[in-house]
């Protein structure tokens, strides 16, 4: 997949990283059927190959929005997407980058900022070790 990445992705790690990711995917579309959220979903920005043109977007200068971040909240990494893709896309790599930039760019409203920051604080702290 041929991107031109914006300015300010193009000499950054993240950027070219995301690059080198991008230019394997061919746009087969054979993650679709092993991805689970496109699966219940049915909507294309909700599997991989939609998720991979937001973040194409995303490095190539277009502003992020709510609806991006909430499509790319909606991948479970579970990366079954990985284990049918003919080019090997590391789409892992790829959509934890994804997220981070979109991240920078998109404040989350208050209330979900708090419960992801209590999962978070709430399922690494140690007084839940075993």
């Amino acid at each position: 997949m041929q991107t031109n990445l914006a300015p300010e992705y193009a000499n950054t790690p993240d950027g070219q990283a995301a690059e080198a990711i991008l230019r394997k995917c061919v746009h087969c579309g054979f993650c679709t059927a092993t991805c689970p959220t496109y699966q219940l979903l049915g909507d294309e920005l909700d599997g991989p190959r939609g998720r991979i043109y937001l973040i194409k977007q995303v490095l190539e200068g277009q502003a992020p929005t709510r609806a991006t971040q909430s499509h790319l909240d909606r991948c479970l990494t579970c990366r079954n997407c990985e284990s049918t893709c003919p080019s090997g896309v590391q789409y892992g790599a790829l959509v934890d980058i994804g997220r981070r930039l979109v991240d920078h760019k998109v404040e989350r409203p208050a209330p979900e900022r708090a419960v992801r920051w209590l999962l978070k604080e709430g399922l690494t702290s140690a007084a839940f070790a075993p």
